[in-house]
C-alpha cells in the first residue's frame, strides 16, 4: 500500500512494460514518466502468457520472454529502480495497483493486435479519468492509422505503401538510455513476485535458441552491420549462409526498437547503400503487415480475399504429419520444419518455400500452418506471421497470385545450391552430392547408397508429386474462384 505523494506537483507514473517493449532505450513511456516525477515499473504476469498450459503453447517465445524480462529486471536495477512483478490478469492488476499505489498516470506502449487494443480498452475504462492512461507508439516507426493512400483509406499494396512511408516518416531519432532512474517511492512497499522459471512453466529449455535481453540484442546489431549487413541484398534469400540481420525476435519483444534498428541502418556506410535500402523495405513490410492488422483486425480470423473465405482446403492428416515433422521428402521443406524446432526460426526464403507446399501442395489451411509457426517461432509475431502465410496462400494483401506454386526443388537449387542448409538440418542426406541433395528421388543407387540413403526407410520418398500438385491446386483454385466471382456477380 502507498500513502499519497507528498509532492503533489509531481505525478506519480506507473510504466507498464508488456512484453513488445522489454529495454530501456528508446523507451517513450519511460522517458516520459522520468520527465514526470516518480517512477513505478511493472510488469504483469498475466495468465494470458504464464499460466502453465498457455505457456506450453509458446515454449520459444516463453524462454525469450524469460531471459529478456530477467535482463529487464538487471537494467532498471541497475539504473536505480526495481521491476514489480505482480501476477493477475491485466485488466484487474493494472487498475487495482494505480489506487493502492496511488498512481496519477499510467503509460505504456501500445500494440497493434485487436486483443491487446480490447485490453487498453477495459483498462483504461477500468481507471476512469482520475488516473490517465497514456499509449505511445514504439512498435513500430509509424503509427499504423497514419499511413494512407490519396483517397484517405488503408493501402492494401505493398510497394504504394512503402513509397509513402518513405516520403512521410521524418528523421528517426530514437531516445537513449536513462543514465539513471528515480528510485521506487518510500511508500511502495509491494513486495513483487518472483519472475517463474521455464520449469515452473513445465517447459524444457531449448539450448538452440537466440539469447534473450537488450544487451544480447544490441550486439546482434553491431554483428550484422558489420558483417551480413553490406551484402544484405545478394545473400538474404541464400539459405545457406547467414546473410540476414536475425533482430526479428528483438524487434518482436521490443528488446531493440524498430526506430533504432532504422537509425542504426540508415546511418551506416554509404558504400553499403544498396544493400540497407532492400533491408529497410524489409522493416517497411514489417510497417505494412503492423498497419494492415490495424485497420482490418479481422485478418487474424478470415483471408483478406473474401473469394477464400470457403476455400476447399483438405484434411491430410498423413501429408501434415510430415510437414511438421519434416518428412515430406522434400528436402528444403524438411530443412524448415526441423529448423523451426530445433531453432525457433525458420529462414525467410524456407518460410516461403515450406508455406506454399503446405497450402498449395498438400491444400492444408494457411491457418494450420499459421498455428503451427507461431507455437514455435521464437519471432512469432501476429501481424507478421499472418500476413506471410496469406501471402504465400494467395489469399492476403499484396498475396502472390494463386497460380504462383513454389517448385521446392529448384527453390532449393537456387538458393541453397551446395546443398549446406538441407545438410545443417536434414543430417541423413549429409553425404548426397549437391547434384543430388535437393532431389534425393532421383539420384541413381550407386549414389544413394555411397550416402547411406535408403529412400523410404532413412528419408521418405516425396509424399506427393510435385507436377500433379500443382495442377491440382490450379484446377482447385481456379474453379472455385471463377465459381465465387460467378456468384459475387463478378
Amino acid at each position: 500500500m502507498a500513502s499519497r505523494p507528498k509532492n503533489t506537483a509531481s505525478q506519480r507514473t506507473l510504466v507498464w512494460f508488456r512484453g513488445k517493449d522489454l529495454r530501456v532505450t528508446d523507451h517513450a513511456p519511460l522517458r516520459s514518466a522520468i520527465e514526470a516525477g516518480e517512477v513505478v515499473p511493472l510488469f504483469v504476469l498475466d495468465p494470458y502468457f504464464f499460466a502453465p498450459k498457455r505457456a506450453q503453447q509458446l515454449p520459444h517465445r516463453m524462454q525469450f520472454l524469460l531471459e529478456s524480462l530477467a535482463a529487464l529486471q538487471k537494467n532498471i536495477e541497475h539504473l536505480g529502480s526495481r521491476l514489480l512483478l505482480v501476477a493477475g490478469k491485466s485488466v484487474d492488476v493494472v487498475p487495482r495497483l494505480a489506487r493502492e499505489l496511488n498512481i496519477t498516470r499510467v503509460v505504456a506502449q501500445r500494440w497493434t493486435e485487436p486483443f491487446g487494443r480490447e485490453r487498453d480498452r477495459r483498462v483504461a475504462e477500468a481507471l476512469t479519468t482520475a488516473v490517465p492512461f497514456t499509449l505511445f507508439d514504439g512498435e513500430t516507426l509509424m503509427s499504423p492509422e497514419t499511413v494512407r493512400n490519396g483517397s484517405g483509406q488503408p493501402f492494401s499494396v505493398f510497394t504504394p505503401f512503402a513509397r509513402a512511408l518513405r516520403r512521410e516518416l521524418p528523421e528517426v531519432k530514437p531516445l537513449p538510455a536513462p543514465k539513471t532512474l528515480p528510485p521506487l517511492p518510500a511508500d511502495v512497499r509491494l513486495e513483487s513476485a518472483q519472475l517463474p522459471s521455464l520449469a515452473d512453466l513445465g517447459i524444457t529449455e531449448n539450448p538452440g535458441l537466440q539469447r534473450g535481453g537488450e544487451r544480447a540484442a544490441r550486439e546482434r546489431l553491431r554483428e550484422f552491420l558489420d558483417s551480413a549487413a553490406a551484402h544484405y541484398d545478394s545473400r538474404r534469400d541464400r539459405m545457406d549462409l547467414p546473410g540476414t540481420s536475425r533482430l526479428s525476435a528483438d524487434l518482436k519483444f521490443g528488446t531493440l526498437s524498430v526506430r533504432s534498428v532504422w537509425a542504426a541502418v540508415t546511418g551506416s556506410a554509404p558504400k553499403a547503400q544498396r544493400a540497407l535500402e532492400v533491408y529497410t523495405n524489409e522493416l517497411l513490410w514489417r510497417e505494412f503487415t503492423h498497419a494492415s492488422l490495424w485497420d482490418r483486425p479481422q485478418l487474424l480470423t478470415q483471408p483478406f480475399r473474401p473469394d477464400f473465405a470457403d476455400f476447399p482446403w483438405t484434411e491430410d492428416q498423413a501429408g501434415w504429419e510430415a510437414w511438421v515433422s519434416g518428412h515430406t521428402g522434400f528436402p528444403v521443406v524438411d530443412a524448415s520444419a526441423r529448423q523451426l524446432l530445433a531453432e525457433g526460426f525458420v529462414h525467410n526464403r524456407a518460410r516461403m518455400i515450406s508455406a506454399s507446399f503446405l497450402t498449395k501442395h498438400l491444400l492444408v489451411h494457411y491457418k494450420q500452418g499459421e498455428a503451427h509457426y507461431m507455437k514455435y517461432l521464437t519471432d512469432g509475431d501476429w501481424a507478421q506471421n499472418n500476413a506471410g502465410w496469406q501471402w504465400s496462400a494467395g489469399c492476403g494483401t499484396d498475396a502472390q497470385p494463386y497460380f504462383r506454386v513454389f517448385n521446392p526443388t529448384l527453390q532449393g537449387e537456387k538458393f541453397d545450391p551446395n546443398g549446406d542448409y538441407v545438410r545443417r538440418y536434414v543430417p541423413e542426406l549429409a553425404k548426397l552430392p549437391a547434384k543430388f541433395i535437393h532431389r534425393p528421388a532421383e539420384a541413381p543407387a550407386k549414389v544413394l547408397e555411397a550416402a547411406g540413403v535408403k529412400l523410404g526407410e532413412t528419408y521418405p520418398e516425396p509424399v506427393v508429386d510435385h507436377a500433379m500438385a500443382r495442377d491440382r491446386f490450379l484446377k482447385i483454385a481456379e474453379s472455385h474462384l471463377k465459381g465465387r466471382g460467378a456468384r459475387d456477380g463478378g
